[in-house]
């Protein structure tokens, strides 16, 4: 069984999945991870068919060297994005992956929330390029490694509201006080 980086909460309502060596623009695919962690996985997945599309877009925040703008990017408080289909793809394969191991376990796919979602650059792969008066430059690949953890949101239960249980914290001064105030009456 594989390592992963980060182990979820609740090992029983978690699904994991991971690629190793994809073939896949690395910061690409970190922008991409960025844009679907925290949310739902069936969200996420229709977001990044719109992605494809050229229906939404993806905001580049941190490698953002070089990249245009877009007013697609508005609606992520961001200017410069792109639709990285490549990165995009490999998402979609990955969390469809996801999605047949939550079901194996017996989760709920519509409650799974992407809480944990990893990219690693892998070992470059090398190949050269031939220059003019007979010089060589590298022309690499920059492959990458991807887990992703989801899990189902535990639903917030609201506490009863009930004025005789609750506690009240004092301090020895205020408690002081109080006594002071019943010894006058």
């Amino acid at each position: 069984m594989a390592r992963y980086s980060a182990t979820p909460a609740n090992e029983a309502k978690s699904a994991k999945c991971r690629g190793q060596n994809l073939v896949v623009h690395f910061k690409n695919t970190v922008e991409t991870a960025n844009a679907i962690k925290g949310r739902k996985l069936l969200n996420a997945v229709s977001y990044l068919k719109d992605v494809q599309e050229h229906k939404q877009c993806i905001p580049f925040r941190r490698f953002h060297r070089g990249i245009g703008r877009t007013a697609q990017a508005k609606a992520f408080g961001a200017t410069l994005a792109r639709w990285p289909a490549k990165s995009a793809k490999f998402m979609l394969d990955l969390l469809k992956n996801l999605q047949a191991n939550a079901e194996s376990k017996g989760l709920n796919t519509e409650e799974l929330v992407i809480k944990h979602i990893l990219v690693n650059p892998a070992a470059k792969r090398r190949r050269r390029t031939f220059r003019a008066h007979g010089r060589i430059n590298p022309y690499m690949r920059s492959p990458c490694h991807i887990e992703i953890i989801a899990s189902e949101e535990n639903k917030n239960v609201e506490k009863a509201k009930d004025k005789d249980t609750a506690v009240v914290f004092k301090t020895r001064q205020q408690l002081a006080a109080k006594r002071l105030l019943a010894s006058r009456k």
